[in-house]
């Protein structure tokens, strides 16, 4: 089965991060910026880089980016260019369309020009950092939609010699514990029985208002 193919336009702090975690995931990577010095930048990193100005039709066709199944637009400053590539590609007929947006309103606009998925790397930078600093127990933070989150949690000196049944947080707060993670190992299945360690880290789903409860309620 061949490797799943992305495409990455602007490389900016966030769209070269993003193409620089993909390709050392082990997928190809196409990244594309209309900076020459950028391209430079980041050439030695993923499978291929090329200059090209991403709101030009016919220099996108001639890159192939109708092959790839994923394409990211990290444009940066420039909204105007983010949404008239946005459409483009849209018109391209890319399978999946990942645009980052600079505010709520660049990102309505997206969402009505066929963006599958809008993404806001400041705010939900913005929001993590609030939660590490309210919560020294939660170690990442990611937005799902607007009413559902997703939290890594490590397990709290409360916590630590109980088992999930005796949490109970999905009566208590409505949250589902979705997997515990031990170093690298990961856990989908977790044992409801198992005593939890001082190691370990809950990977929990629920609603915002309902984690911030349990983040609360189980902070040392």
């Amino acid at each position: 089965m061949a490797k799943k193919q992305y495409a990455i336009i602007g490389m900016g702090r966030f769209g070269s991060s993003v193409a620089t975690a993909l390709t050392d995931m082990g997928f190809d990577v196409l990244a594309i910026d209309s900076n020459e010095q950028r391209i430079q930048e980041i050439s030695n990193i993923v499978t291929h880089a090329v200059s090209a100005n991403s709101t030009d039709e016919d220099a996108l066709r001639a890159l192939g980016i109708r092959n790839f199944e994923v394409v990211v637009v990290a444009i940066g400053q420039d909204i105007q260019s983010s949404i008239l590539t946005t459409l483009i590609l849209k018109d391209l007929g890319i399978p999946t369309l990942i645009v980052k947006a600079q505010n709520e309103l660049h990102g309505k606009v997206l969402q009505k020009i066929g963006a599958d998925k809008v993404i806001f790397p400041e705010r939900d930078m913005g929001l993590r950092v609030a939660h590490h600093l309210t919560s020294p127990n939660i170690l990442d933070y990611i937005e799902l939609s607007d009413d559902y989150s997703i939290v890594e949690m490590k397990v709290s000196d409360v916590m630590i010699g109980k088992n999930l049944k005796e949490l109970d947080v999905r009566a208590r707060f409505g949250c589902n514990v979705m997997a515990i993670k031990t170093g690298a190992k990961m856990n989908i299945s977790p044992n409801a029985n198992q005593p939890l360690d001082k190691e370990d880290v809950l990977v929990i789903l629920g609603q915002k208002d309902d984690l911030i409860k349990l983040e609360l309620a189980f902070s040392e």
